[in-house]
């Protein structure tokens, strides 16, 4: 993919980038490296206050840096909008509880025979960040915040369709103050990754992508002894049982189905409803999903952008017209517009089975899938019925569903009567093909740190950790 600004509204090419050089890239991983060591001589009380003035920036600039991401990848203004206010309140969050965070552990010093015992947590240093398009701003926030806390330094490698975004994020830190090379960004495209990750300046990885670049990372990462953090895809589930209720469920079904255009790993995905609602329910998402309107995501009366590329408009289309061939009906949309853009209208489709594509790929757009299940056993069946195990949904009223559900569904979020999201506070990943380890939260920041037991002695004959030797 050439390193572009496309607007995905018209197919227009606004803006080309030539891919850095080998000695570009050289440099760039230098100027990391030696951020690095001048972030160690900092406190965490400072690189709070340089996150805080990204975050004063972020803010100021919202109006901008939103109109730049529709114009990149064809969210929508307002979600836009809301993403930059979002990356600005993780900022602050980070500033704000790092130092409690990363503080030393003590642990119980008499029991290991030691005058005093704790844990600390320091950095590692440079970080690869390969991040995708669709949220071109907090994908990378929710590893930069923590990891600059922290005190690694973050090489950005983006997807190559949001360029202007990538090298907007590089500015914000700089002109906050953040040392020289403490966030750089990389143009560069995917082929430069093994080069990148190779280097032993370069310390860990994390990804947040698809299956496929998730395990070329793990294998570079796991020949170069390099820690990695992969956030992979989601085939969310949403299930609806008898006690939900059906009009709240349904009116959140159709926001978690095509919030940023429906392209959203957390997004649900499969729709797993049981038979005493599904008349309802379907009536209901069907109903709600055709109202959306879809076009210009400039406008702010549009509820659906177009796909960010023709490439994957295309995929979800064949993925479509693959369920239907084999029998699935479609309640609502289904057809792909003529004319400039890569527009599709939101699309429900039900009768689905095992044989057709949409029952275990992910559908990274606007299209839900509508199941029927006769009784709660079914529906963990069908809900952890693929190789994803991201992001899930539950809607039921019964304490003793509510408590089944956190415990049955393979995922590693589960929400109860809300859209699953992420949070700043809470620690987010997946299991199975969805990845692993987590970010956000104190255990994301602590994913870069290197977590070190310190054993202080009384320096004295006789006393020592001796009676404990491994």
């Amino acid at each position: 993919m050439p390193i572009a600004t496309v607007n995905p509204a018209t197919g227009k090419v606004l803006k080309t980038y030539d891919p850095m050089s080998e000695e570009q890239i050289d440099a760039a991983i230098d100027r990391a490296d030696l951020a690095f060591r001048q972030l160690q001589g900092t406190s965490s009380a400072q690189r709070g206050r340089w996150l805080t003035a990204a975050a004063d920036r972020m803010e100021a600039d919202r109006d901008e840096i939103a109109r730049l991401m529709t114009t990149e990848m064809g969210k929508t203004y307002a979600a836009a909008k809301a993403e930059v206010t979002k990356c600005a309140t993780a900022a602050r969050f980070y500033a704000a509880h790092a130092p409690r965070m990363l503080a030393d552990e003590p642990a119980d010093a008499r029991s290991v025979g030691a005058k005093r015992a704790f844990v600390r947590y320091q950095p590692i240093g440079p970080v690869l960040a390969v991040m995708p398009w669709n949220f071109p701003l907090w994908q990378v926030m929710r590893f930069a915040a923590p990891a600059l806390m922290a005190g690694n330094t973050g090489l950005l490698k983006h997807a190559s369709n949001v360029p202007q975004t990538a090298l907007l994020l590089e500015e914000v830190f700089r002109r906050a103050g953040f040392p020289e090379g403490a966030f750089v960004t990389l143009l560069v495209g995917s082929d430069a990754v093994d080069r990148i990750l190779s280097d032993p300046r370069v310390r860990a990885a994390t990804l947040t992508g698809s299956e496929a670049a998730g395990r070329s990372i793990a294998q570079i990462a796991g020949r170069e002894l390099k820690k990695t953090v992969l956030e992979l895809g989601g085939s969310d589930p949403f299930v609806v049982m008898p006690s939900a209720d059906v009009a709240t469920a349904a009116e959140v079904a159709t926001t978690a189905r095509c919030q940023n255009n429906g392209q959203s790993c957390i997004a649900a995905k499969r729709f797993i409803v049981h038979t005493d609602v599904f008349d309802a329910f379907a009536r209901e998402f069907t109903a709600r999903m055709s109202a959306l309107r879809v076009g210009d995501p400039m406008d702010e009366g549009t509820d659906v952008g177009p796909l960010a590329s023709e490439r994957g408009r295309d995929e979800i289309h064949e993925q479509v017209r693959d369920a239907v061939d084999q029998g699935a009906t479609v309640l609502c949309g289904g057809q792909k517009p003529t004319g400039p853009g890569w527009f599709y209208p939101p699309t429900v489709v039900t009768d689905l089975t095992p044989r057709m594509r949409m029952w275990s790929e992910e559908v990274f757009g606007p299209v839900a899938g509508l199941y029927r299940v006769s009784s709660y056993e079914e529906a963990i069946e069908v809900a952890n019925g693929t190789a994803f195990g991201l992001g899930s949904n539950a809607w039921t009223t019964d304490p003793a569903e509510q408590e089944r559900f956190a415990t049955d569904l393979d995922a590693g979020n589960v929400f109860v009567n809300g859209m699953t999201t992420s949070f700043p506070e809470l620690p987010f990943g997946g299991v199975r093909n969805s990845g692993y380890g987590r970010e956000l939260s104190a255990l994301g920041m602590r994913e870069f740190c290197n977590t070190k037991t310190v054993w202080v002695g009384e320096g004295r004959a006789g006393a020592g950790a001796g009676a404990h030797a491994e």
